[in-house]
C-alpha cells in the first residue's frame, strides 16, 4: 500500500473517532486548526515510528510536522531517503 494511502486513512480514522466527518485534504491542517488533539499527536508520532521506521529523536519534532496529510507524507518520505542512503554512506559509496 502506497504509505501517503496509509497516512490518509489512519487520519481519517482519528477524525472519525472525534465524529469530525468534515473533508479532509492533503494539505488541511489537522492539530493548529483544533481538529485533532495532542493525543491524537501522539498516536500519529507513535503510528510513522513503527510503520514507516521515522526516527523523531533524531529528527527532533514540532508539531506542524505533521499539520497536513502533506506534512506527514514529507516526514517518510525523508526517512526512507535517510534509510535508503544510509548503507551507501556506510560502505563509502
Amino acid at each position: 500500500m502506497d504509505h501517503k494511502i496509509a497516512i490518509r486513512q489512519f487520519v481519517r480514522e482519528l477524525l472519525d473517532n472525534k465524529g469530525d466527518d468534515k473533508p479532509l485534504n492533503d494539505d488541511s491542517h489537522l492539530l493548529t486548526s483544533g481538529r485533532l488533539d495532542s493525543v491524537d499527536a501522539v498516536q500519529i508520532v507513535v503510528m510513522l515510528e513503527e510503520k514507516f521506521a521515522v526516527d523523531f529523536a533524531q529528527i527532533g519534532f514540532d508539531q506542524t510536522m505533521i499539520d497536513s496529510i502533506d506534512a506527514i507524507d514529507s516526514i517518510v518520505r525523508s526517512a526512507q531517503a535517510e534509510e535508503t542512503a544510509e548503507p551507501l554512506l556506510k560502505h563509502g559509496k
